[in-house]
């Protein structure tokens, strides 16, 4: 178990609170600069925080409590036993692949056999052995980035940290090594941490999330959680929440912003009364018909657009800035006789409806009250 409770202002703030399980894949989201890569450093320690607590499986890495007057416990990054993945994958260009993964064994006291045998192994493990005296520009991304991963793993490591160690690798490629990840993970039972840009990626791999922001971890939860129920506001944008609203709810009842709908949704009495919020539906929650009824919302198709077999239409409200993202499959659309210009009725689901604050939640503004008329 890897234990994360970090806490700094300077030179950028990074305040991160999360737990990852031997076994488990916790991925690191947030846009360029939200202190991503810098949480991977500290835990490996290359840079330590002001304040807070790194521990794994038991043995503390770093401690150093804010006005306590104990001494700082700071491990070296040799003694953090962490193997690390770089995205542009960091390999000798002098060496072999073979020589590349012995680097990390140099000091180890094993003879040079056992060193031998050892990277053998993980270049086997890799599905890469028969390349093992190629130099790195003699193999593709994806091969290179296998021997940077058997690299990391030859000191078997307590911890395995992954800094995009996929964006530069082609599609397919990227496949087959997401399949090596899932091998490794069960093999290994270690656990991983993983920084991405790419949401869907992290939404396959990971077992949970965490979402930063400007060094802030805004939400941590498994991915399914997460985009169902952000957080708040900032959370759904940054994991790209297509139907993200706001409305006026009051005891019960959300006053769509911009449109004169009001839905009855589940008020579990943690929301001021008469207080601006955001909120999000999920597509499940989106019922389109051609029908009028009698709490639906009049709309019209203003953008259509198909990817594979599904087709991405946008509705938009009349009179309003507001746009309703609905995806739907081709007999659906036959059926509907959906096409640029059509009117459609909009029925929403308010027991699918998730409400938030408009801001983070140390934010005191979270929630913006109605002023009464």
């Amino acid at each position: 178990m890897l234990k994360l409770r970090i806490h700094q202002t300077t030179p950028m703030p990074l305040q991160l609170n999360i737990e990852c399980a031997k076994g488990e894949l916790h991925a690191l989201v947030g846009p360029s600069g939200s202190g991503k890569t810098s949480a991977l450093r500290t835990i490996a320690g290359l840079r330590n925080p002001a304040h807070g607590q790194i521990e794994c499986n038991g043995e503390i890495w770093f401690s150093a409590e804010e006005g306590n007057k104990v001494k700082s416990l700071a491990l070296s990054p040799a003694q953090r036993s962490c193997g690390l993945l770089f995205q542009q994958y960091a390999l000798f260009p002098h060496l072999s692949a073979i020589d590349n993964v012995k680097i990390p064994l140099q000091n180890t006291g094993h003879t040079a056999s056992k060193k031998q045998a050892i990277a053998h192994d993980w270049l086997e493990h890799m599905g890469i052995a028969e390349l093992a005296q190629r130099m790195p520009n003699q193999l593709s991304g994806g091969q290179q980035q296998r021997v940077a991963l058997a690299r990391a793993l030859a000191r078997q490591p307590k911890v395995l940290l992954l800094d995009e160690p996929f964006s530069a690798i082609d599609t397919p490629t990227r496949q087959g090594l997401y399949k090596t990840l899932a091998q490794l993970r069960r093999d290994l039972q270690i656990p991983i941490i993983l920084v991405t840009h790419d949401l869907r990626e992290a939404g396959l791999l990971a077992d949970r999330i965490t979402v930063i922001d400007r060094g802030i971890g805004l939400q941590t939860a498994s991915p399914q959680n997460l985009f169902q129920k952000p957080r708040n506001s900032r959370v759904a944008e940054l994991v790209g929440i297509s139907n993200l609203f706001q409305g006026e709810f009051n005891q019960g009842k959300l006053h769509w912003h911009g449109t004169e709908l009001a839905l009855e949704v589940i008020d579990k009495n943690k929301i001021p009364a008469k207080s601006m919020v955001a909120w999000v539906i999920p597509q499940s929650g989106i019922s389109v018909s051609r029908e009028k009824s009698a709490h639906s919302q009049h709309a019209y198709v203003a953008e259509m657009s198909a990817i594979g077999q599904i087709a991405v239409i946008e509705f938009a409200i009349p009179a309003s800035d507001q746009r309703v993202i609905w995806e739907a499959s081709a007999a659906e659309v036959r059926r509907l006789e959906l096409a640029v210009g059509v009117n459609v009725e909009l029925e929403l689901d308010g027991k699918q409806i998730h409400i938030m604050p408009l801001r983070p939640i140390n934010d005191p503004r979270r929630f913006t009250t109605i002023a009464s008329s």
